[in-house]
Protein backbone atom coordinates (compact mmCIF):
# COMPACT_ATOMS: atom_id res chain seq x y z
CA UNK A 1 0.00 0.00 0.00
CA UNK A 2 1.30 3.18 -0.73
CA UNK A 3 0.66 6.00 1.11
CA UNK A 4 0.93 9.72 -0.07
CA UNK A 5 2.37 12.75 1.96
CA UNK A 6 1.51 16.18 1.67
CA UNK A 7 4.15 18.99 2.48
CA UNK A 8 2.75 21.57 4.04
CA UNK A 9 2.85 24.43 1.94
CA UNK A 10 4.55 27.37 3.30
CA UNK A 11 3.71 30.96 2.33
CA UNK A 12 6.26 33.53 3.71
CA UNK A 13 4.85 36.95 3.66
CA UNK A 14 6.82 39.82 3.56
CA UNK A 15 5.83 43.08 4.46
CA UNK A 16 7.64 46.53 3.09
CA UNK A 17 7.38 50.00 4.63
CA UNK A 18 7.04 52.89 2.22
CA UNK A 19 8.69 56.13 3.51
CA UNK A 20 8.24 59.46 2.63
CA UNK A 21 11.77 60.01 0.82
CA UNK A 22 11.07 56.53 -1.56
CA UNK A 23 8.11 59.02 -3.05
CA UNK A 24 8.52 60.52 -6.63
CA UNK A 25 7.04 62.31 -9.02
CA UNK A 26 5.23 60.96 -12.49
CA UNK A 27 7.78 61.13 -15.26
CA UNK A 28 5.87 60.38 -18.80
CA UNK A 29 7.32 58.38 -21.31
CA UNK A 30 9.01 61.00 -23.73
CA UNK A 31 7.35 60.37 -26.80
CA UNK A 32 10.27 58.87 -29.92
CA UNK A 33 11.35 61.94 -31.97
CA UNK A 34 12.54 60.10 -35.50
CA UNK A 35 14.91 62.65 -37.57
CA UNK A 36 16.57 60.49 -39.63
CA UNK A 37 14.53 59.09 -42.96
CA UNK A 38 14.88 55.39 -42.98
CA UNK A 39 13.35 54.99 -46.28
CA UNK A 40 15.29 53.93 -49.24
CA UNK A 41 14.32 56.07 -52.40
CA UNK A 42 17.02 54.39 -54.38
CA UNK A 43 16.28 50.71 -53.35
CA UNK A 44 19.90 50.13 -53.07
CA UNK A 45 19.81 48.70 -49.52
CA UNK A 46 21.28 52.07 -48.09
CA UNK A 47 18.68 53.97 -45.98
CA UNK A 48 18.51 57.99 -47.45
CA UNK A 49 19.64 59.38 -43.48
CA UNK A 50 22.98 58.11 -44.85
CA UNK A 51 22.94 57.56 -48.17
CA UNK A 52 25.56 60.04 -49.94
CA UNK A 53 24.30 59.29 -53.29
CA UNK A 54 19.98 59.46 -53.70
CA UNK A 55 20.19 58.38 -56.99
CA UNK A 56 22.45 55.40 -57.61
CA UNK A 57 21.40 53.96 -60.82
CA UNK A 58 19.80 50.60 -60.59
CA UNK A 59 22.03 47.00 -60.29
CA UNK A 60 24.80 48.92 -59.27
CA UNK A 61 27.82 47.53 -57.29
CA UNK A 62 27.65 50.20 -53.93
CA UNK A 63 29.88 51.06 -51.22
CA UNK A 64 28.75 52.01 -47.21
CA UNK A 65 27.66 55.07 -48.36
CA UNK A 66 25.19 53.88 -51.07
CA UNK A 67 28.06 55.05 -54.36
CA UNK A 68 28.09 53.26 -56.83
CA UNK A 69 31.54 52.13 -58.11
CA UNK A 70 33.12 53.67 -60.86
CA UNK A 71 35.39 51.82 -63.85
CA UNK A 72 37.71 54.65 -65.42
CA UNK A 73 37.16 54.57 -69.17
CA UNK A 74 38.71 56.54 -72.02
CA UNK A 75 37.55 57.58 -75.48
CA UNK A 76 39.30 59.33 -78.43
CA UNK A 77 38.23 61.25 -81.41
CA UNK A 78 39.99 62.89 -83.92
CA UNK A 79 39.24 65.91 -86.07
CA UNK A 80 40.93 66.44 -89.39
CA UNK A 81 39.16 69.03 -92.21
CA UNK A 82 41.08 69.90 -95.28
CA UNK A 83 41.19 72.79 -97.10
CA UNK A 84 41.24 74.25 -101.00
CA UNK A 85 44.50 75.70 -102.14
CA UNK A 86 44.78 79.78 -100.46
CA UNK A 87 41.24 78.96 -98.97
CA UNK A 88 39.95 79.02 -95.06
CA UNK A 89 36.49 78.36 -96.16
CA UNK A 90 35.38 75.07 -94.31
CA UNK A 91 34.07 72.38 -96.88
CA UNK A 92 30.40 71.45 -96.14
CA UNK A 93 31.46 67.88 -96.46
CA UNK A 94 33.55 68.04 -93.28
CA UNK A 95 30.31 69.65 -91.42
CA UNK A 96 29.31 66.01 -90.65
CA UNK A 97 32.91 65.33 -88.87
CA UNK A 98 32.47 68.64 -86.93
CA UNK A 99 28.89 67.70 -85.88
CA UNK A 100 31.00 64.31 -84.40
CA UNK A 101 33.43 66.35 -82.57
CA UNK A 102 30.77 68.70 -80.64
CA UNK A 103 28.63 66.09 -79.81
CA UNK A 104 31.89 64.65 -78.43
CA UNK A 105 32.57 67.31 -76.15
CA UNK A 106 29.72 67.47 -75.14
CA UNK A 107 29.40 64.23 -73.53
CA UNK A 108 33.00 64.41 -72.14
CA UNK A 109 31.87 68.29 -70.73
CA UNK A 110 35.42 68.60 -68.99
CA UNK A 111 37.40 68.17 -71.83
CA UNK A 112 38.96 71.11 -74.16
CA UNK A 113 40.07 70.99 -77.94
CA UNK A 114 43.05 72.25 -79.74
CA UNK A 115 42.91 72.65 -82.99
CA UNK A 116 45.97 72.69 -85.14
CA UNK A 117 46.01 74.72 -88.22
CA UNK A 118 48.25 74.25 -91.12
CA UNK A 119 49.09 75.39 -94.74
CA UNK A 120 50.66 74.20 -98.13
CA UNK A 121 54.62 75.24 -98.62
CA UNK A 122 53.10 77.44 -101.39
CA UNK A 123 54.01 81.16 -100.95
CA UNK A 124 54.87 82.73 -98.97
CA UNK A 125 55.50 82.45 -94.62
CA UNK A 126 53.56 85.23 -93.44
CA UNK A 127 50.97 84.34 -95.59
CA UNK A 128 50.71 80.89 -94.98
CA UNK A 129 51.29 81.15 -91.20
CA UNK A 130 47.78 83.52 -91.37
CA UNK A 131 46.14 80.70 -93.44
CA UNK A 132 46.56 78.19 -91.01
CA UNK A 133 45.30 80.48 -88.08
CA UNK A 134 41.95 81.65 -89.73
CA UNK A 135 41.56 77.92 -91.31
CA UNK A 136 41.41 76.86 -87.51
CA UNK A 137 40.08 79.85 -86.26
CA UNK A 138 36.85 78.61 -88.47
CA UNK A 139 36.67 75.51 -87.72
CA UNK A 140 36.26 77.16 -83.92
CA UNK A 141 33.23 78.77 -85.20
CA UNK A 142 31.81 75.75 -86.38
CA UNK A 143 32.57 73.64 -83.05
CA UNK A 144 31.15 77.11 -81.17
CA UNK A 145 27.71 77.08 -83.50
CA UNK A 146 26.68 73.45 -82.40
CA UNK A 147 26.72 74.31 -78.94
CA UNK A 148 30.79 74.36 -77.88
CA UNK A 149 32.00 77.25 -75.39
CA UNK A 150 34.39 79.25 -77.27
CA UNK A 151 36.76 78.77 -73.75
CA UNK A 152 36.87 75.33 -74.33
CA UNK A 153 38.66 75.86 -77.91
CA UNK A 154 42.55 76.82 -78.46
CA UNK A 155 43.94 77.54 -81.90
CA UNK A 156 47.22 77.40 -83.00
CA UNK A 157 48.39 78.26 -86.35
CA UNK A 158 51.78 76.13 -87.89
CA UNK A 159 51.75 78.06 -90.86
CA UNK A 160 53.71 76.10 -93.67
CA UNK A 161 55.91 73.92 -90.62
CA UNK A 162 55.61 71.03 -89.42
CA UNK A 163 54.21 69.59 -91.76
CA UNK A 164 52.47 65.86 -92.01
CA UNK A 165 53.82 65.47 -95.83
CA UNK A 166 57.33 66.40 -97.72
CA UNK A 167 56.22 65.92 -100.64
CA UNK A 168 56.44 68.38 -103.56
CA UNK A 169 53.69 67.38 -105.48
CA UNK A 170 49.91 68.77 -105.58
CA UNK A 171 48.94 65.72 -103.51
CA UNK A 172 51.07 66.58 -100.92
CA UNK A 173 50.51 70.17 -100.65
CA UNK A 174 46.19 68.92 -100.59
CA UNK A 175 46.68 67.22 -97.51
CA UNK A 176 48.97 69.76 -95.44
CA UNK A 177 46.26 72.12 -96.20
CA UNK A 178 44.15 71.65 -92.96
CA UNK A 179 42.93 71.37 -89.36
CA UNK A 180 43.85 68.66 -87.37
CA UNK A 181 42.72 68.25 -83.26
CA UNK A 182 42.49 64.70 -81.21
CA UNK A 183 40.90 64.57 -78.11
CA UNK A 184 40.55 62.20 -75.10
CA UNK A 185 38.21 62.21 -73.06
CA UNK A 186 37.64 60.15 -69.43
CA UNK A 187 34.27 59.70 -67.90
CA UNK A 188 33.96 56.62 -65.12
CA UNK A 189 30.94 53.78 -66.08
CA UNK A 190 29.46 52.79 -63.49
CA UNK A 191 30.01 49.34 -62.21
CA UNK A 192 27.62 46.59 -62.17
CA UNK A 193 27.09 44.09 -59.16
CA UNK A 194 27.25 40.69 -59.86
CA UNK A 195 24.51 38.29 -59.74
CA UNK A 196 24.22 34.90 -60.69
CA UNK A 197 22.27 36.14 -63.56
CA UNK A 198 25.25 38.39 -64.74
CA UNK A 199 26.51 37.31 -68.64
CA UNK A 200 29.90 37.02 -69.04
CA UNK A 201 30.85 38.11 -72.65
CA UNK A 202 32.49 35.99 -74.68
Amino acid sequence: MIKHFIAPLLVISMSSSVYAEDKYEYIATPEADQIADLLDDDSDGVINARDLCPDTPSKADIDNDGCGTFIKTSQKMELHVLFANNSTEVNPVFLGQIREMSEFLKQYSTTSIELQGYASKVGKASHNLMLSKERANNVRRALVSNGISHTRIEIVGFGDENLSESGDDELSHAKNRKVVASVVGFQGNVKEEWTIFTTIPK
